[in-house]
């Protein structure tokens, strides 16, 4: 679990929160329903506008990732590859065939069966890269959908504003009227801009970490996979993955 999501996010709203209470401000002031419904609203209507249904999905599928990111563990890549290479090197290429059927990472099975099928290092080089390359296309893609959501969500929240303001200035004959109206100007122009700059740019920028970081792992399995298939020492493997396990 990356506790560091849950404790930027609490501690940012937190200190935003403890510093309009230590000024004297009320809390329950910034809890305003049309607001709320103008400024998310219509930042996920634009959004959903903007994108394809395939990278909302796939945006919705990565949003766990926030807490909860896929397991990196370097070390542990970098010991299956030298395995991988000392069973090729006892058994032959053919001989890692058994572990198409147990392995779980759907990359990685690629890279298995094309050591199995005695492609060549260049070719399976280049057909692994070009695999990364869509994967890690698609996925920053569904990151942008978030991204795309907090730059909506400042200029929302100004039309909130002015749709506030248009309230006032049709009700100027019944004051009683113009403290909700004033109120949902404020309180959206904060819901946008806090909206943008506390959640959704940062879940973005968040995903798209974890994104390139399985990039790397990736990268560092196409490394392993062509010394394989070049009929490299075990012991040279190690060495030369060793370079990612230590970054």
């Amino acid at each position: 679990m990356d506790i560091l999501s849950i404790v930027g996010l609490f501690g940012a709203v937190g200190a935003i929160l403890t510093g309009m209470t230590i000024e004297g401000g009320n809390i329950n002031s910034l809890v305003n329903l049309p607001a709320f419904v103008i400024v998310f609203g219509g930042t996920i209507g634009a959004a959903l506008l903007q994108s394809p249904m395939k990278l909302v999905k796939k945006a919705l599928n990565m949003l766990p990732w926030i807490v909860m990111p896929p397991a990196q563990n370097f070390r542990e890549q970098r010991d299956k590859i030298v395995g991988l290479s000392m069973l090729a090197r006892k058994n032959g290429l053919l001989g890692l065939e058994p572990q198409i059927e147990i392995e779980t990472d759907e990359f990685m099975k690629q890279g298995i069966q094309l050591l199995v099928d005695g492609c060549q290092p260049v070719l399976m080089r280049d057909m692994l890269e070009l695999e990364l390359s869509a994967i890690e296309s698609n996925e920053l893609q569904a990151t942008k959908v978030f991204e795309a959501m907090g730059g909506y969500a400042p200029t929302i929240g100004i039309i909130g504003a002015v749709l506030g303001l248009i309230h006032v200035m049709q009700n100027l004959a019944s004051p009683s009227s113009l403290g909700a109206g004033i109120a949902t100007a404020f309180v959206a122009t904060v819901y946008g801009v806090g909206s943008a700059n506390l959640i959704f740019l940062p879940i973005s920028n968040k995903l798209k970490t974890q994104v390139l970081a399985m990039s790397q792992g990736r990268e560092m399995l196409i490394e392993g996979f062509n010394s394989i298939a070049m009929g490299e020492n075990p012991r040279i493997i190690e060495i030369k993955l060793s370079s990612y396990v230590n970054n």
